[in-house]
């Protein structure tokens, strides 16, 4: 199948640099979707924000007033209802008490709905709680942002579960279990993905919108009642699914809040993992901002690389990326980045890449994460043979570094690392071939 670009990505893309535009408000999950986004007014200080140039079709979209159904409070609505899984324990506390109800009543419902084994989504399921109170919540409250749709189980037990959002647009999310005792859940943050990463099939659809704190959130308590009684506890969470989540970084800040809250989910901060593509800015503040932790892909050593692989560079080069990196983890501490490194045949898997990763991350507390290329329908990269991934591993580890193979999970049925999502039809651009890796890419095909 041919790919289209839509002009104005061919536009940004192939520039020597991503530019900005003026940012445009989050959408609520009755909004319309959009093919572009980027961060509130206030999203960071004296930074510049990054987005994608949208067709003139949606700058009425562009509005800096709250979108429809969305309150100026910052409640998230639905419909005429306000949607409880989108509001941090004291904004929950806030609302139930401007009904007239006590703040106990605010942390019995918090409770159900996301511990005490309950993870209401209905108002049936709210045992315990006063009969009025209960009235109030089902004239005045949603507890469902999210309408399941299927489930995939792969060979090796990982589970991809897909939803149906409320403007029909559809999510996936990815259930990891481990021998360990350890179980993750993947959660997607967009709808697609803007940032274009060529090894990445979610890239391929290009953005349609961000997902609301609410529709984060709900992902990890939905796996939680549908499996945890088959997974056992679920015990870990990561931002790893469809799209950047940094470029939603308000709903992903706010959705890590409330998943660590203890009083009810009560992950630990530490087992919850954003992963960013590396968007400065947003780095800094997620550093300042949040306790979680956070995971880098670098996925390549040299600008030229990454420039092809991961166009995003084009605005925030490796230097700046990871002088960020050692400047910021100065000021935290105990505190280590996570670098994952997804290994390309031909392109990033060379003894001298390896050497040169070692140089990069000096001076930065860090993990590095080797991980094998997912192929998927349409790609022009293949993954690293196991043989050279061991040998590039050992030449990390000799030189002090913490490594390790993160091994495909799920592949078999398009749920591993960079298989989420279904493109359309019109697709985001495949990038121009550096010429001394064309021969390389040849051969490994």
């Amino acid at each position: 199948m041919k790919l289209i670009p839509w002009p104005w990505m061919r536009r940004q893309l192939f520039s020597p640099f991503l530019t900005s535009l003026s940012p445009i408000p989050s959408t609520s999950v009755n909004s319309p979707p959009l093919t572009t986004h980027s961060l509130s007014p206030h999203s960071f200080s004296n930074a510049r924000s990054l987005s994608i140039s949208a067709p003139a079709t949606l700058q009425s979209s562009l509005s800096p007033t709250p979108p429809e159904g969305q309150e100026n409070s910052g409640i998230l609505m639905k419909g005429s209802k306000v949607l409880l899984k989108g509001m941090r324990y004291h904004e929950l506390e806030k609302w139930v008490q401007s009904h007239g109800y006590r703040p106990a009543q605010a942390l019995m419902l918090w409770k159900r709905l996301y511990g005490n084994n309950i993870w209401a989504h209905y108002n049936e399921e709210l045992e315990g709680l006063n009969k009025d109170f209960k009235g109030m919540l089902a004239e005045r409250a949603e507890f469902k942002a999210l309408h399941f749709k299927d489930m995939i189980t792969a060979s090796d037990g990982t589970k991809k579960i897909l939803f149906t959002l409320e403007d029909g647009l559809v999510i996936e999310t990815v259930i990891i279990p481990c021998r360990r005792g350890r179980t993750t859940v993947c959660v997607s943050s967009q709808v697609g993905c803007a940032m274009n990463c060529q090894f990445c099939y979610t890239g391929r659809m290009g953005l349609k919108r961000n997902l609301s704190a609410a529709e984060i959130v709900e992902q990890a308590v939905f796996a939680r009642r549908l499996l945890s009684h088959e997974v056992g506890s679920i015990t870990n969470v990561v931002f790893m699914g469809m799209g950047e989540p940094l470029h939603n970084i308000e709903n992903v800040i706010k959705a890590a809040d409330i998943l660590v809250d203890e009083h009810g989910l009560h992950f630990s901060p530490r087992k919850v993992t954003i992963s960013t593509s590396g968007l400065v800015p947003q780095i800094k503040r997620f550093l300042k901002e949040s306790n979680c932790a956070l995971a880098v892909s670098l996925n390549a050593t040299t600008d030229e690389v990454r420039n092809w692989v991961m166009p995003i560079n084009r605005k925030y080069n490796l230097g700046l990326l990871l002088d960020t990196l050692r400047e910021e983890l100065c000021l935290k501490h105990n505190y280590k980045v996570l670098f994952e490194y997804v290994m390309l045949a031909g392109v990033n898997d060379s003894i001298e890449d390896a050497k040169r990763l070692i140089d990069l991350v000096q001076g930065i507390p860090c993990k590095i994460n080797l991980i094998s290329f997912n192929p998927h329908c349409g790609s022009q990269f293949k993954p690293t043979s196991e043989e050279k991934m061991i040998q590039f591993r050992n030449i990390l580890a000799e030189a002090g570094c913490v490594v390790f193979l993160r091994p495909s999970r799920g592949d078999d049925q398009m749920a591993a690392c960079g298989q989420l999502g279904k493109p359309g039809e019109i697709q985001a651009p495949v990038l121009k071939v550096p010429a001394k890796f064309r021969t390389a890419l040849e051969a490994s095909v």
